[in-house]
């Protein structure tokens, strides 16, 4: 019996021409909080498997492990894999000096963004958005203006987008209110 054959549909984020999978893959189950990291080898090939399938949204962030996550996407990226795909990764949580911190001063956003490009292994993060709200910073200074946005982060962001689950997005110079369904799926 043959294989079905199955389409993932895809749809549109925001107004800036980002086009991903309606379903994504939340990979931070793969690297922390649901017990030790799984081998490595197997969250690889289940990568692979999603993106085979049509999934072509991979979420993760730099507080997941912490780092280890996006270091295992970058390893699974590589072989012609990010072409495939778009990337969301998160920033706002620091383990600076052992402790967690909250942070969305721009110069963290900024040595953040760089650090998560490093890790990835890539040149350009497709979605970049923030995982927690740094109530010492105002939301306004930390998702600055997208002509802005280059400067900051050195072009290295397709879509800036500054968010916390269920609250505020910056996209194209207007910040509103909205619900962004991300479905993480136990691995």
């Amino acid at each position: 019996m043959a294989a079905a054959t199955v389409s993932v549909p895809r749809i549109k984020l925001g107004s800036q021409g980002l086009e991903v999978s309606a379903q994504g893959l939340g990979c931070m189950g793969m690297s922390a909080f649901y017990g030790p990291p799984k081998p490595e080898p197997d969250m690889i090939k289940l990568i692979h498997h999603a993106v085979a399938a049509g999934v072509t949204l991979l979420d993760t962030s730099d507080m997941y492990g912490p780092h280890t996550n996006e270091i295992l996407l970058g390893k699974a990226l590589q072989g012609g894999v990010k072409e495939k795909v778009e990337l969301a990764t998160k920033f706002a949580v620091s383990f600076a000096d052992g402790k967690r911190e909250i942070r969305g001063d721009p110069a963290y956003v900024r040595a953040a963004c760089e650090a998560s490009l490093k890790r990835l292994g890539i040149d350009c993060i497709d979605l970049y958005y923030q995982h927690r709200i740094d109530k010492k910073v105002p939301i306004e200074v930390t998702c600055i203006k997208e002509k802005d946005a280059a400067t900051c982060l050195s072009g290295s962001c397709r879509t800036w987008v500054c968010i916390e689950t269920k609250a505020l997005i910056h996209l194209d110079g207007k910040y509103f209110c909205t619900y962004v369904p991300w479905i993480h799926l136990p691995v």
